[in-house]
This record gives structure tokens, sequence and C-alpha cells, in this order.
């Protein structure tokens, strides 16, 4: 095929290339004498559970646009990983496919190290659920002590609504409260967790008709970057810059970092966080 069909079949051209690196002894096929290297489109199409001409179609730019069912039998068939079968959607679809949301319990060393590294920065995971997963010594000094609390009290939800001390500290808690809920229902609904929340919305509700008038609002926000005044208990009021970072490959994951916004403010937070005790 020349380069021009090529670029005009970008679908075709990934899906050649995808099934030619598969090993047909590894998945069951007989190998016998085969003119290329890889699986033959029957083949493919065979572990796809898809009609062998449909799929030929396909890679030869023919029959229109796929489904995202067919795109998804495809790419469990050629055995794709997360960003490879993104991609696969993207020249089948022109637009990436839902989102799978899978839970996490923590985050890799190389993450932690990073936030480790923002000595009077407060920063934060979180999960699409709100969940706390990792933080830096300045986050646990200057907003909670996240490792004091059992993991599933470490939600950002739970303190709002239900931690007296964490709400006497926010100088605008009415407004704090409903941006939050808002960015937690756009988070919840962009990394497809919306089942997942239902319990923990359903707890929240119970708990706290503050809470529930403002779900009931159904106004939605994007936590992107702003201002966040604090009453901190020993370094009085303090006020940082936030901004919000998505993790790589991670849709299920967001890091937050709060900057204190004069050099007196950082002096101040790196002090505390040096007389804390070093955890184990």
């Amino acid at each position: 095929m020349s380069v021009t069909l090529e670029a005009n079949n970008l679908l075709g051209s990934y899906l050649r290339d995808r099934r030619t690196r598969l090993d047909p002894a590894a998945l069951g096929f007989a190998v016998g004498r085969r003119r290329t290297p890889g699986l033959r489109r029957e083949e493919v199409a065979q572990r796809a559970n898809i009609s062998p001409t449909w799929y030929t179609w396909l890679e030869q730019g023919r029959g229109g646009a796929p489904s995202p069912d067919v795109l998804n039998r495809i790419a469990r068939a050629l055995m794709l990983t997360d960003i490879e079968r993104e991609h696969l959607f993207l020249l089948g679809l022109g637009r990436p496919p839902e989102v799978r949301y899978t839970a996490t319990e923590g985050v890799t060393p190389r993450l932690q190290r990073l936030l480790d590294a923002l000595d009077a920065s407060p920063a934060l995971i979180k999960t699409a659920t709100w969940d706390v997963v990792a933080w830096n010594r300045a986050a646990a000094a200057v907003l909670t002590d996240y490792g004091q609390l059992p993991p599933g009290q470490r939600n950002i939800l739970r303190l709002i609504f239900g931690d007296p001390r964490v709400r006497a500290a926010q100088y605008d808690w009415d407004s704090v409260a409903r941006f939050v809920v808002g960015a937690f229902r756009a988070d919840a609904a962009r990394a497809g967790a919306v089942s997942e929340v239902g319990q923990l919305v359903d707890e929240l509700c119970r708990l706290s008709p503050e809470f529930e008038a403002l779900w009931r609002d159904n106004n939605v926000n994007v936590y992107g970057e702003g201002i966040k005044r604090l009453r901190h208990p020993i370094l009085g009021q303090i006020t940082l810059e936030y901004s919000a970072f998505a993790v790589d490959g991670r849709p299920d994951l967001g890091m937050i970092v709060y900057n204190p916004v004069t050099r007196s403010d950082a002096d101040r937070i790196r002090s505390l966080v040096t007389s804390l005790p070093v955890q184990a």
C-alpha cells in the first residue's frame, strides 16, 4: 500500500500494524506457513466475534464508521492497552471511548516523590470520588493530617461537610461548599464514576441538609485554579493559590497544588513543616 493510501486510511494502517505484532501460536492458532508476521485478518475477526468480511473492509477503509461495540471487540482481540484503545477510537470514530472508572488505592513512588519535593506548597492526589490517596507534609500541616484519619474518612466532601475544624478554617464556607459540590459532580461524571459516588452522595444527604440542597441544584464547576484563604490554628490567616492538574493516563486521579501567595507565607509553612515529627 502506498504512503498516500495509508495516510487516507489511518485506521486500517493501525489495525494492520497491531495484528502483525501478535504471536499466533501464543493465541492458539496454528503457525504453518504465513506470508506475513502476526495474525491473519480472519483470526482477528474470530477473536473479536465479527464478520471476517467486515473486518477486512475496516482495514481497507471501506464500510463506513464502526460502532463503539465493534471497536471494543477489536481492541480486546488485538490485546490493546488503554492508550492504544483510546487511539483506536480516535481513528475510528474521531472521539475517545467512554471512560471506565477504576478505583485506586495509592500512587506510584515517583508521584509521591513529586509531592514531597514541594516543601512549602501543600499538595495532594485525589480520586474522582474525591478520596485523598496521597499528600505531602505541607498538606498535612496546613490542610488536614490525612494520615491520622482512617482511609475511609480521607474524603474531601466528608471533611467539608462533616468536620467542624475544616469548616471553621474556611473564610467563606458557603461559597467553598457550593464550589466543591459542583466540581465533585463534574469530576465524577468525567471519570465515569457516577454510579461509584452514589453511596457517598446518599450518606452525605442523610448527614447534611446543606449538602443535599447543593446536590439537588445540579450545578457543575471546574476546579481549575483560584485563591484559597484559610484560618489556620497556628499560622493564622494564610492565602494560597491553587492549581489542579490531571495525572496523565489516570483519568481517576487529579493533583491539586496550593502555592503560598507571599514569600512570608511560604517561610511560615516551611517552618511549621520542619517542626513536625517525621512520620515513619
